[in-house]
């Protein structure tokens, strides 16, 4: 069931996208050569805590860390660890922060030092195809209007959606009705409606789509070992105009 939000309930859920929003911009500047990933996953946690707030994920279907650092071929879900990250790495830093009982959720790729201008391409794009998703989330459109605006600016660039994960609905739940997908055809789906949440996060890949998930039961990769981006924020749509970007620091013009 798609549950509607209060204003006062939008409200909580804007300072918990706030905290994460401040976390991954402290953890982004932490990101260079040499660095591990686990040191990563110290810093995020120090920084929601530090802002009277409780990481989302630690714990969360028993995932062991606050943060998920993702590097290069992994699409999703990595597990911080002993790893270092070396120049020319991408890295996608996935965050979530829980305030008076409310969930906020966003998600960025970091380039390590300077990259192949072809990846920096991939990274590019999909964090255009999240703002092409996100202008779509207004009072009369379909869900779908949002997945395909993502599918097109996707595969218009060369690369490939990730089928196996989607977006999702927020609130006191981490995942909540409706699942929002990055692919398919417009026009479906609910209608969008005023006082929902959701957490649109593309995931794009270089080469194909396809994608697995290893031993450890939360890292999943690119099938064909290709470089894979993920981008993420928590948006309200509003009674009229354009949503309301919850997990940003400045306002982002859509």
């Amino acid at each position: 069931m798609i549950i509607l939000k209060t204003p006062a309930e939008i409200a909580v859920m804007a300072e918990a996208s706030r905290v994460v929003a401040e976390a991954l911009e402290v953890v982004r500047k932490a990101v260079c050569p040499g660095i591990s990933t686990e040191e990563l996953d110290r810093i995020a946690e120090e920084a929601i805590r530090a802002r009277g707030a409780v990481p989302a994920f630690k714990g969360y279907r028993n995932y062991p860390k606050t943060l998920c650092t993702s590097v290069n071929e992994q699409v999703v879900h990595g597990i911080p660890s002993k790893r270092k990250l070396k120049e020319g790495d991408i890295i996608g830093l996935d965050l979530g922060a829980i305030v008076g009982g409310f969930y906020g959720d966003s998600a960025v790729t970091v380039a390590v030092g300077r990259i192949a201008e072809e990846t920096a391409k991939l990274v590019q794009v999909t964090e255009e195809a999240l703002y092409r998703g996100i202008k779509q989330a207004v009072v009369g459109n379909r869900l779908t209007d949002i997945s395909n605006a993502v599918q097109q600016h996707v595969e218009s660039a060369g690369f490939s959606v990730v089928t196996e994960f989607v977006g999702h609905g927020i609130g006191r739940q981490l995942h909540e009705e409706p699942q929002v997908p990055n692919y398919g055809k417009p026009g479906q789906g609910p209608r969008l409606q005023p006082g929902m949440v959701l957490a649109i996060e593309p995931m794009v890949n270089m080469g194909r789509s396809a994608v697995r998930v290893l031993e450890d039961r939360w890292t999943a990769v690119t099938v064909d070992g290709s470089l894979s981006t993920h981008f993420e924020h928590t948006i309200a749509i509003q009674p009229s105009g354009a949503p309301r970007i919850l997990s940003q620091l400045e306002k982002t013009e859509i």
